[in-house]
């Protein structure tokens, strides 16, 4: 698929001119005047930022602006493959069949510059997907229609992109609403897609699924009757289907739900050597009402009245050659003025995952369930309590006094888990990629960016710490393989990252099992670290694997600092183990480690990369530039509720340095004069650059070819997001909203995917940094065994509402003035300590009770004479005066 770069630019130009005629969003710096001519700024407007700080609402894409063709919302479990929910409701991708390729749609694009060592090339792990954007991809026939008749009219319409003159897209993951818009018809149609989206509950938000759930009002004075129709091709063993196979479709009468059965068999009745195909399994189409009708072959051909006038064919076998499309329908009278719902589903089972004779192989969900159909029972029979937690946890998460579009884009990443990058083996092993198929084994060095997991299913987390990295990857000497069974070495990096999240982990656990139980290789794991500082200035200097796929020399800004409050993390964890001694030995380090990064490393306006003092600047290295990662230590101890391990005012220029040299309001110049990068940013949007060379020096990096140089030229989201989780942190408000909302707007629809971020091929694992941002915003701080949580919103101070999630239970806080009110939604929460902002407190309530408190820098402090258990339901009421 070859494209034409000038071409290319100008469509880009163009879908971003169409995308700007609404206020929301705006694409970088990029705005109109009023002939809406695009424009590009070098500041952005003070109007432009003030709206960043808006409330607004839900973004809707819509046909009418052609925002709909690459929307593509991971709308299955977590860890149970990939299938989209297209903008018009329709199912595409499918990716479920574990074929483990390389990227959502496997592709080599040409390109007009180098990129990287691939020529001109873009793979999917280049970005293929970014300058080229997936659509349309079905290898399998899936949709639903709907037959109206009111007065002496019938309507045939299939809920399809081109059937209905306007259809808009609400973009609220995880559950997705699309409206089907006709002013002509009687009635308002509606989709609500999503598959069980528990937080703290990964079995149930684990589930091979996907409900649709259709709504239909009748707007006119007169009764209307609906009949709703879904179909389902059977491509069951999608790759290894062969001649001597037939796939067969078996109306299914479930307890409650009627739906069609879709399998596959070996026409001798020799099936064993195909239940061992990759991609063996079954399908299940389904209506959740015993009076649904169903078809186990339905007629192919244009629809008509006599399509929705389904025959009970019970069974119906067909070669692997010809199709074979089961349908489900539902009839519905609706009277004036009333709505009707009906809801569906369909199920998959792919059990057989492999990858390399990687211990637990095979999918988790399996352990559970014998085929789809079983799927289709087991969420059926717990559908009213799946769907309403599933909807209570969207409703909680979008209910905030922070803007629509930043929640959105600081909680869709974590749609990743709900593709191919992320799998569970049915051992119950979490185990992923970087992104769809690149780069294999969890990968410490990428995986420590993505705060979402550990606050989300922070049990996923907890069992890779201790399985994994405290498990098999970890080495007699406390080194911790980056990639588990698939490296021999460990990243230094990922090393200090996985400290950190081991610190995340306990204080995401309801007691200290977790802490105890490890704290014997926790040990191990952090003096691994301090035994990287060879000269022992408390500076991490040994030569070792890091995330830019590079063995880097000498004393590195961002390895020290964050090897810096990894093992301050591990210092508190040995305060609570009562450890003294390692206590010591973690201060020591980490009081050296600070003094030293801050004299030595620190240029007077940011941080550098201190070369080998034998082999100088012959090697590769960031040095003398101003890199995205520099303070990265400083930005991960905001995420756990640490002090600070890096001094406030050179971390804040550094801040300042990185948005005055490597944020660009428009990128095109910057990638234009340094090619080799990736294309994840392009002319006319906005973005962070890796790695900028304040200095002019001729050879910044050291040295003149490497391939791994392109990096220093991208921008990915991942460290995007980590640097404006920071910049929020440190009440660099503005920049942080401007920069993530420049990640937002790279990613509106009409350009390419929303919901798919890309770095080392799609859906990358990094991303789900955007997290962080959402947490430094609320300044969130929580410790599960301490009872401990404590809120600090860097926004909308005097009338501030958030989600928040524990170990046990989450719920909504709000600060208005000063009255603090924690409301628990689901499952329990324990306190022991709370803290909030307030400047000078001289009374505190819990209720109505006055309870004794400790007020200093601008902070309140309640330490509880005996625990509280909030229920889910109850509320927590504390107000200051």
């Amino acid at each position: 698929m070859r494209i034409e770069r000038r071409k290319f630019l100008r469509n880009v130009s163009l879908t971003m001119a169409g995308a700007l005629t609404i206020r929301l969003p705006a694409v970088g710096r990029a705005i109109q005047d009023s002939q809406h001519r695009l424009l590009t700024t070098t500041q952005p407007p003070a109007e432009w930022i003030a709206s960043l700080y808006e409330r607004g609402q839900a973004t809707r894409y819509l046909k009418s602006r052609n925002e709909l063709q690459y929307i593509g919302m991971p709308v299955g479990g977590i860890m149970c493959g990939t299938v989209y929910l297209g903008g018009d409701g329709r199912l595409w991708l499918w990716d479920i069949f574990n074929k483990n390729q390389e990227g959502i749609e496997p592709k080599v694009v040409d390109y007009s510059v180098n990129v990287l060592d691939g020529g001109k090339k873009v793979r999917s792990r280049d970005g293929a997907s970014y300058i080229a954007p997936s659509k349309d991809i079905r290898p399998l026939d899936q949709g639903f229609a709907l037959q109206l008749r009111y007065g002496n009219k019938t309507e045939i319409r299939k809920l399809d992109e081109h059937s209905w003159p306007e259809i808009s897209f609400e973009a609220t993951y995880p559950m997705a609403t699309i409206r089907y818009i006709d002013p002509s018809l009687p009635v308002e149609v509606i989709l609500e897609a999503f598959s069980p989206f528990i937080p703290l509950n990964e079995d149930d938000s684990g589930l091979p699924v996907t409900i649709l759930s259709y709504q239909i009002k009748n707007k006119s004075n007169t009764p209307v009757t609906a009949t709703i129709m879904g179909w389902l091709e059977n491509k069951t063993a999608l790759y290894s289907a062969a001649a001597a196979h037939e796939r067969v479709n078996t109306v299914v009468n479930g307890t409650g739900w009627r739906g069609i059965n879709a399998t596959i068999r070996t026409k001798d009745g020799s099936n064993e050597a195909l239940e061992k195909q990759f991609d063996y399994g079954n399908l299940c189409l389904a209506a959740f009402d015993k009076a649904a009708m169903a078809n186990s072959a339905m007629p192919e051909g244009p629809l008509t009245n006599k399509s929705f006038t389904l025959m009970p064919e019970k069974q119906t076998v067909k070669d692997t050659g010809e199709k074979l499309t089961g349908a489900v329908a539902l009839y519905n009278t609706i009277p004036p003025g009333k709505t009707i719902r009906n809801d569906f589903a369909i199920s998959w089972y792919s059990p057989n995952l492999h990858f390399n004779g990687i211990e637990g192989e095979g999918r988790y969900y399996a352990n559970k369930f014998a085929d789809a159909v079983a799927v289709m029972d087991y969420v059926n029979t717990h559908y009213e309590r799946l769907s309403h937690e599933s909807r209570l946890w969207k409703d909680t998460w979008y209910d905030a006094s922070l803007p629509w579009w930043f929640m959105e884009r600081t909680f869709l990443n974590i749609s990743t888990l709900a593709t191919t990058t992320a799998h569970r083996f049915r051992s119950g092993r979490f185990w992923a990629w970087e992104g769809v198929g690149a780069c294999e084994g969890t990968c410490t060095h990428v995986w420590q960016y993505a705060q979402a997991v550990g606050r989300i299913f922070p049990a996923l987390e907890r069992d890779t710490r201790e399985r994994v990295d405290l498990g098999i990857a970890l080495l007699p000497d406390g080194g911790i393989l980056f990639r588990g069974e698939a490296e021999k070495r460990p990243a230094i990096d990922g090393q200090a990252g996985t400290v950190l999240r081991i610190y995340r982990e306990h204080q995401m656990s309801k007691d200290s099992v977790f802490l105890e139980r490890n704290w014997s290789n926790i040990k191990k794991a952090t003096l691994f670290i301090i035994h990287q500082d060879r000269n022992g200035d408390g500076m991490e200097d040994t030569p070792m694997e890091n995330t830019l796929d590079a063995v880097w020399d000498g004393e590195i800004a961002w390895i020290v600092g964050l090897c810096i409050a990894a093992v301050k993390a591990a210092g508190l964890m040995a305060a609570e183990m009562n450890d003294q001694e390692f206590l010591a030995i973690c201060n020591d380090y980490t009081e050296k480690g600070r003094r030293n990064m801050e004299t030595q490393l620190f240029n007077g306006e940011y941080f550098i990369h201190q070369p080998d003092k034998v082999k100088g600047r012959t090697v590769i290295g960031s040095y003398n530039t101003c890199h995205i990662d520099q303070v990265y230590g400083q930005s991960w101890a905001f995420q756990v509720g640490m002090d600070r391990v890096i001094d406030r005012e050179k971390t804040l220029s550094a801040l300042k340095a990185l948005y005055r040299y490597n944020y660009k309001a428009d990128v095109g110049p910057y990638i234009a004069a340094h090619p080799g990068g990736r294309p994840y940013a392009l002319a006319g949007e906005a973005g962070m650059i890796l790695n900028t060379n304040p200095k002019k020096e001729p050879y910044p990096f050291g040295v003149k070819d490497a391939w791994q140089l392109g990096y220093f030229n991208e921008c990915m989201t991942g460290f995007e997001h980590q640097v404006a989780a920071h910049m929020m942190a440190e009440g660099m408000t503005d920049e942080a909203l401007t920069l993530t909302r420049a990640v937002h707007d790279r990613y509106h629809a009409a350009k390419r995917n929303p919901f798919n971020e890309i770095e080392c091929s799609d859906h990358y694992a990094r991303a789900m940094a955007s997290y962080g941002t959402f947490i430094t915003a609320s300044g969130f701080e929580y410790h599960g065994p301490k009872g401990y949580i404590a809120f600090a919103p860097t926004m909308n101070k005097d009338n501030f509402k958030a989600p928040f999630v524990t170990a046990e239970g989450w719920g909504t806080y709000s600060q208005h003035k000063g009255h603090h009110a924690l409301l628990l939604k689901y499952g329990k929460l324990t306190l022991n300590t709370l803290r909030f902002q307030h400047s000078s407190a001289k009374q505190v309530k819990l209720g109505n009770k006055a309870i004794p408190f400790k007020a200093e820098n601008g902070f309140v402090t309640i330490q509880l004479d005996r625990p509280i258990q909030l229920q889910a339901g109850q509320q927590l009421d504390i107000t200051m005066v």
